[in-house]
């Protein structure tokens, strides 16, 4: 890694490192500090790690981070910030590198004068990582010299030890996720690519390389990304737009700063229906939102009806405009820098400052006028689509009304093509969406009725990306799902928002054909829930059945297999040492109604031998970017996917 220049190690040292508390709970406890023990929780050892050499680049001192996934599991972060201080600590009486390492809570980050912000801030520190490694190696590259120090779950194996001369500068942590801790120690690539495309757009001007050493290419090079952005907020907001059709030559940039919170703002308007506005703190992804957002939507709403109201655009109209209305269509990144930022939610990433609000309302007004002003072109197209959006939004409001008052009329409500399970407890209870009714008669025969409700649906749903409200109310197999899963839409302040009150169902699992229609139903079914239901995702509601794409049999034994490389193993398993694969039979599964009940209930239905793939949403930016790749009107990046990836079976959404 490279050295800056005009660098002054001297002033973060050693004194600057404050201690809260230890690190004795994390290994009892570790979801309380990243979450869970799962494969978000694995990937956030690798977010913890990469916030420290951000924090460096937010600080001016670093420009390059490296990040490379190595074939045994472990991972290295490298950059070329000011590295730890490795001076004794005064009050700990060890090396200020062993206190951030092994201390929870300890470091630059709470001395004011050493950050001013910090993404760390809001994550639990490397410590936390470190207690969580079953091994971790720090080489500090720091005034000339080297220093290492490994420790094993936390605890330091040597004091740190200088162990020669550098002309660099920087940190390198590698480590070891402790399979003690972690349910799955294998990290996703395009998750890590996700998350470091995203910070490179969040930090114009550091590069950022990603190395994936457990792949190599047909060159015989390791797989690699490298992840740079000059333009920062606007290329953010047009590669999200990269396969939607935009209404506005180029994004609207806002940028100041207002008590003492620095803000910054691009957003840019499409022909699609839907709202895609991703908040940060700190370069932390803020997927409940927050006062920065509450902002942003009041200094939209104010600002582009007061335009519209002073240029009588909206007289012609002869509808109510909401605020929803000025926000279809729209994709938006805000981001805003907290010295001292307070989070709650239910996963503590809703921003709670106060003063935020203001800050942000006030600066993007200011800007927002201006260019109102300045381009009477672009805003006349603005509010042509704000006046679409209210058309449409009542249109769907009077479907959305007749679709409860028939669920009133019909009595219980519930679809008629609805199997309903007999427990009426939300928290155990199951829906099973299944594709075709051939598929849906035998997991009404093969599931256990008392706890498990299956919903058939006809052919291809909706493709909701492509499609206006009340199309998306109107449409026979939507209305189903919504009627059946016992949801409404709309409050006093948000008429799209999800209302779970009565929500029917804790586990809401999609089960398809494991062929290209059932992949394709999959996707469609995945859009409308992130588009419209994404609560239900947050929330941990929706899974995706795996059933199994192979039958092999040899006498009496029968083998399930899920994927290909399975077949292949089971096979030569069975065929023996005669190596004989002709004697064994292989049966391939291209649709779930070929499974008889009993074999659908044993392979994919039954909680103690089922496999399930919970949807998660690891980055709203990026799932955004590929629904709407997949579902929109752009075909060459949707050509250029599949053809990258089609060689995998299961696609992590």
């Amino acid at each position: 890694m490279s050295s800056l220049a005009n660098q002054n190690p001297n002033e973060y040292s050693a004194d600057n490192i404050q201690v809260l508390e230890g690190l004795e709970a994390v290994r009892k406890r570790p979801s309380m500090y990243i979450g869970d023990t799962g494969i978000k929780g694995l990937h956030h050892m690798i977010w913890e790690v990469v916030d420290n050499s951000v924090d460096e680049a937010m600080a001016g001192h670093c420009d390059a981070i490296e990040v490379i996934l190595h074939a045994d599991k472990s991972v290295t972060v490298k950059d070329n910030g000011r590295g730890i201080p490795t001076e004794m600590h005064t009050k700990e009486n060890k090396s200020a590198l062993e206190v951030v390492m092994t201390v929870l809570h300890a470091g630059g980050k709470f001395d004011k004068d050493t950050y001013k912000v910090s993404g760390g801030l809001h994550g639990v520190g490397v410590s936390c990582v470190n207690a969580l490694s079953y091994d971790m190696r720090v080489n500090v590259h720091r005034n000339g010299k080297e220093w290492i120090q490994e420790y094993a779950k936390g605890v330091p194996k040597y004091p740190a030890k200088e162990i020669g001369t550098t002309d660099i500068n920087g940190t390198h942590i590698r480590f070891y996720p402790d399979p003690e801790i972690f349910q799955i120690t294998d990290y996703n690539y395009t998750t890590v690519a996700n998350r470091l495309r995203e910070m490179s757009f969040l930090n114009a001007g550091i590069k950022i390389k990603l190395i994936d050493e457990r792949e190599t290419g047909d060159d015989g090079n390791f797989k690699e990304d490298n992840f740079f952005s000059e333009g920062g907020l606007i290329e953010f907001v047009q590669y999200l737009d990269s396969t939607r059709n935009v209404i506005i030559p180029r994004p609207i940039y806002v940028e100041g700063e207002k008590s003492n919170v620095p803000v910054q703002v691009a957003l840019s308007y499409n022909d699609s229906y839907s709202e895609n506005v991703v908040s940060y703190v700190n370069t932390i992804n803020t997927h409940e939102g927050g006062t920065h957002v509450s902002g942003f939507r009041r200094a939209l709403t104010r600002t582009l009806k007061a335009y519209a109201d002073k240029t009588g655009l909206l007289e012609k109209a002869k509808v109510e405009v909401l605020g929803d209305d000025f926000r279809e269509g729209l994709t938006a990144i805000i981001s805003v820098k907290v010295a001292e930022p307070q989070f709650e939610g239910q996963t503590k990433t809703k921003l709670g400052n106060s003063e935020v609000m203001g800050a942000v309302e006030s600066t993007l007004a200011e800007v927002l006028n201006t260019y109102l002003e300045e381009n009477p072109k672009e805003a006349k197209i603005i509010i042509q689509k704000v006046i679409l959006a209210a058309q449409a939004r009542n249109a769907a409001k009077k479907a959305r009304e007749m679709v409860q008052r028939k669920n009133v009329m019909s009595g219980t409500g519930l679809p008629g093509k609805l199997a309903d399970c007999s427990n009426s407890d939300p928290t155990v209870s199951e829906l099973y969406l299944v594709e075709g009714d051939s598929a849906g008669g035998s997991a009404k025969q093969g599931r256990d009725r008392n706890f498990q409700a299956i919903l058939p649906l006809r052919g291809k749903i909706l493709n909701v990306e492509k499609a206006q409200l009340h199309k998306i109310y109107d449409n026979d197999e939507i209305k189903n799902i919504i009627t059946a899963l016992g949801v409404s839409f709309g409050t006093e302040d948000d008429e799209k928002a999800l209302n779970m009150t009565k929500l029917r169902y804790h586990k809401i699992i999609i089960m398809t054909d494991a062929d290209i229609d059932g992949s394709h139903i999959r996707t469609l079914i995945l859009t409308f829930f992130f588009r419209y239901m994404r609560d239900l995702i947050e929330s941990g509601y929706l899974y995706i059945a795996l059933p199994p794409l192979y039958l092999i049999k040899k006498g009496k034994t029968e083998r399930y297999c899920w994927n290909e490389e399975d077949r292949i193993k089971i096979v030569k398993e069975l065929a023996g040492d005669t190596g004989n694969i002709d004697a064994v039979g292989v049966q391939r599964y291209k649709g779930l109604g070929e499974m008889n009940p009993e074999q659908l209930w044993s392979t994919t239905m039954n909680p103690e031998s089922r496999g399930l793939k919970q949807v998660t949403i690891e980055s709203a930016a990026a799932a955004d970017h590929l629904f709407s790749m997949l579902m929109g009107d752009e075909v060459p990046p949707r050509r250029e996917f599949i053809e990258k990836n089609a060689k995998y079976a299961n696609l992590d959404v």
